[in-house]
């Protein structure tokens, strides 16, 4: 019988010289991890005032109430192919940190063999044998850790690609309408204009017009078809975009609606909100903590390393006495540390450091983009908002002109190309607050993105 590498005298001097070198074994660095969340912090006062109390979860489906785009939505984050791609990318991350956790158990092998010469009877051989690494200054631990915080952040970058495809969709539904509501309003400016035309050449034959103002009215009537065809086709480009989002090329129904759908009016009728709902501040935060974690191991790879190994083998004539009939066995204990290795392993751990301070700079520009993204999208809800009331009135006073311009072109007062002139502002300014209406929509879907909200499970 084989007796232990190790005596009793030789393992307590290996626990002492443990438990000192255990002291540094994780060095002095800058928290980047608190710095984050202070700066965190800093900025969601800034944007939102003093931290409140969310009293209910929005998600960005809730933005927009309609069934239709609820079925959209969810077909998009069932089909969209680049989607379910990172989701099993996802699956077989998880799977590699099971991976990881079995570093840190004992491991175990078996073998039998047998062997037969012209000389002598068949010989089996059997052992068993078992091996395990001792995590004394919780480097697999750590190793682990960082893979499952890598995992998590890789988990709310998929939220975020979630919350970028609904949005997409929600966008894409609504241009879709803008599309079909800027057609109707050509298609009702042609009718119009073609109708001007035919009075213009009866007018011209009958000596009471000139040909330029025939000319203009054709000029009008062509460019009027040459823009109904651009919007017919951009609807079609629309559609087939959908398509892609939903991961289905089948046909596209078009919604059932040409109304803008209603959506929350302000920013004060949302639930309390701040920065840290948004995925990728998240993923950005939990990067760091891997970051620091993978500095850890680096570290410590520098640090001696203590693993057990144990055998049981046998051998016999036949299976029976191979198999640990009176066994051999032996116990080793090795302990083993970096003496040189041309800097390498400080090299890799002052590198990983720099990993830290790198993936701190990340969150920073990802909190400064939150942040952006946030006051342009308040910023263009003021403006819009502004845009719209100012439209609206010189909508309203251009409806009440062509009313005054049909009255007076009744009684001879007033030409025909003075009247064709206010129906075409009150076709163009139609045109821009529809414009201005659907941009305001989806600036909504933008700061619902801005904001972080999360989408529906599928």
């Amino acid at each position: 019988m084989a007796r232990p590498f190790f005596s009793a005298k030789t393992s307590l001097l290996t626990l002492s010289f443990s438990i000192l070198v255990g002291c540094s074994a994780t060095p002095e660095r800058h928290n980047y991890s608190e710095t984050a969340h202070e700066a965190l912090t800093t900025e969601n006062t800034a944007l939102f005032g003093e931290p409140q109390t969310r009293s209910e979860v929005l998600l960005l489906e809730d933005i927009i109430n309609d069934p239709f785009l609820d079925e959209l939505t969810k077909q998009a984050l069932q089909g969209n192919p680049s989607l379910q791609k990172t989701a099993l990318s996802l699956e077989a991350s998880a799977w590699n940190i099971k991976s990881l956790r079995g570093e840190s158990l004992p491991s175990a092998s078996a073998s039998l063999s047998a062997q037969e010469s012209s000389d002598s009877d068949t010989t089996y051989s059997a052992g068993l044998s078992v091996s395990w690494q001792l995590d004394l200054w919780s480097k697999l631990n750590d190793s682990r850790s960082a893979a499952e915080k890598t995992l998590a952040s890789d988990a709310e970058t998929f939220r975020a690609s979630q919350a970028t495809l609904v949005g997409n969709v929600m966008k894409n539904w609504l241009l879709l309408i803008a599309n079909q509501r800027a057609i109707d309003i050509e298609q009702q400016r042609l009718i119009l204009l073609e109708t001007n035309e035919k009075l213009i050449i009866q007018r011209f034959r009958n000596g009471l017009g000139t040909l330029e103002g025939l000319d203009e009215a054709k000029t009008s009537t062509s460019q009027s078809r040459a823009d109904l065809a651009e919007y017919q086709e951009t609807l079609a480009s629309n559609q087939r975009a959908m398509k892609l989002l939903l991961g289905d090329n089948k046909d596209f129904p078009m919604p059932p609606s040409k109304d803008y759908p209603e959506v929350y009016v302000s920013l004060d009728e949302l639930p309390a909100q701040d920065l840290s709902a948004r995925p990728d501040i998240r993923a950005a935060y939990l990067a760091i903590e891997a970051a620091d974690l993978e500095a850890n191991v680096a570290f410590k790879d520098m640090l001696p390393s203590l693993s057990l190994s144990a055998t049981l083998s046998d051998s016999g004539p036949s299976l029976r006495d191979a198999l640990f009939v009176s066994p051999v066995w032996s116990l080793l204990g090795q302990l083993t540390a970096p003496l040189f290795q041309g800097g390498q392993l400080k090299a890799a751990s002052e590198i990983a450091k720099l990993d830290v301070a790198q993936s701190y700079q990340d969150y920073r520009s990802t909190l400064l983009t939150a942040v952006n993204e946030v006051e342009d999208a308040l910023g263009q809800e003021k403006v819009i908002n502004t845009q719209r009331m100012h439209i609206r009135d010189a909508l309203t006073t251009a409806e009440s002109n062509l009313s005054l311009y049909e009255q007076k072109y009744r009684g001879g007062l007033v030409e025909l190309s003075d009247l064709i002139s206010a129906q075409q502002s009150v076709y163009d300014l139609e045109a821009q607050l529809d414009t201005l209406q659907y941009e305001q929509l989806t600036n909504r879907v933008d700061l619902g993105l801005a904001l972080g909200l999360g989408v529906k499970n599928p």
